[in-house]
């Protein structure tokens, strides 16, 4: 968060952001699941100009073995930003801010996967943020969550994520890259709707207690939209796989091909 450029305003004379977005309107929001062969489960999402794969292994026999716990599984999160992910080029390979995300959405996932039916194993997730445009750790986190149902981890419900943050004195939902860059407070918030927990939350900048309350509950029902194309999502999935059943069964065997 920092000063604003002269040549940028964050906020109009008509109430509107950079984009044209009111300050509570999400960015656009497209989610896939099911879009790679040879992982246990994955989801592709595009938020507004952000592009981010998951993909989930497991559960597997957790490796190095000292780390295995034996009443549960561990949740391991690995999320990296590709070198061409933004405008100035990445260095490739993880980095401190990389460590952090990845911590916090295996602590956000841990919260609702159940562990304890898979003792001594692993489920590993890895987030790969393919073009970066403001709140990839939201957008990870919500591919994560998506990516563990495909591949049929039990869970309590799944993880959706959005933030709120403050832009020109205004509160604001899901920052673009200028008001995550220029603006003066930034809100990541992970929620469970089924138990209206809040399993991330990180704040960076100065609010008011008002202004905080007003974005929780601002990123809150944001997070409830999210939900429903996580959903949305999850049902094409099982519907296409229901589809590919099917025709499987309908398909003439080897032996049916050889007696005709």
């Amino acid at each position: 968060m920092g000063g604003t450029p002269t040549d940028i305003k964050l906020i109009d004379e008509n109430g509107l952001r950079v984009d044209g977005r009111r300050p509570d309107e999400l960015r656009p929001l497209k989610i896939e699941a099911g879009v790679l062969k040879r992982a246990d489960g994955s989801a592709y999402v595009e938020w507004g100009h952000n592009k981010v794969l998951a993909a989930v292994y497991g559960p597997r026999e957790c490796h190095p073995r000292h780390m295995q716990n034996p009443s549960r599984a561990l949740v391991q999160c690995h999320y990296n930003m590709a070198a061409f992910s933004v405008d100035d080029r990445k260095r490739p390979g993880p980095d401190r801010r990389s460590h952090e995300i990845s911590k916090i959405i295996s602590e956000a996932l841990t919260h609702v996967v159940f562990t304890e039916y898979f003792p001594r194993a692993s489920v590993d997730v890895y987030i790969e943020v393919l073009q970066a445009n403001a709140g990839t750790r939201c957008a990870g986190l919500t591919a994560a969550s998506v990516a563990l149902a495909d591949a049929g981890i039990p869970m309590r419900d799944l993880v959706a994520s959005c933030a709120a943050g403050k832009a020109a004195d205004t509160i604001i939902l899901d920052l673009g890259k200028e008001e995550d860059n220029f603006g003066q407070a930034d809100i990541p918030v992970g929620y469970v709707p089924r138990t209206e927990e809040i399993v991330l939350l990180q704040m960076d900048g100065d609010l008011t207690m008002d202004e905080f309350t007003k974005g929780i509950n601002m990123a809150v029902n944001a997070c409830k939209k999210v939900y429903d194309v996580q959903r949305d999502a999850l049902m094409r999935r099982y519907a296409a796989r229901q589809v590919d059943a099917v025709v499987d069964l309908a398909a003439p065997s080897d032996d049916t091909k050889e007696g005709a």
